[in-house]
């Protein structure tokens, strides 16, 4: 599996593949060559191959956290005492193994971390708070806020050459 950050190249017919899956990973494979406009055994082994060079990560359900009951969600800046490679990494390393943290971002300038996290409720985020972040002696400072609206929320990347490139530019 190709693990390294460098793009691959990808012709219009994996991108018409990954602009159909980003949106229904369910389709059968007839399904999706019928609506890429290619032969099903192509289709196939481009899926495969989208797959091994890591292109396509996972396939997945996206949940309604409304309805699973674990609708509060937490964005979360994290600031480090110390920002050595090994104490980020020894932070980022025991963040990654909480279930309700969905997302953990490096970033710079500013906080060391931001995380996104999913709970069902205050007490909830308190617990997982305390336990991911404020028994930790390298962490500084926690700054929580708390969504009270989603506005929209996408897992689909907007591939270059696509219809849902240009979505969300501004036109000159």
């Amino acid at each position: 599996m190709n693990k390294t950050k460098t793009p691959i190249a990808l012709d219009d017919l994996d991108l018409r593949i990954l602009e159909q899956i980003q949106g229904d990973s369910s389709l059968t494979n007839q399904d999706l060559a019928s609506r890429v406009h290619a032969s099903a055994p192509t289709c196939l082994r481009r899926v495969r191959r989208l797959v091994d060079e890591g292109v396509i990560e996972k396939q997945v359900a996206i949940l309604n956290p409304e309805k699973v009951g674990i609708g509060l969600t937490a964005i979360i800046e994290i600031t480090l005492d110390v920002q050595t490679a090994e104490s980020l990494d020894a932070f980022e390393a025991s963040v990654v193994q909480e279930a309700a943290i969905l997302q953990c971002y490096r970033v710079s300038p500013g906080p060391d971390f931001i995380v996104v996290a999913q709970v069902p409720d205050m007490p909830a985020y308190h617990a997982m708070a305390h336990k991911v972040f404020t028994s930790q002696a390298n962490v500084r400072n926690v700054r929580t806020f708390f969504s009270i609206h989603r506005s929209k929320f996408e897992t689909r990347i907007a591939l270059p050459g696509t219809a849902n490139a240009s979505l969300g530019r501004r036109q000159p």
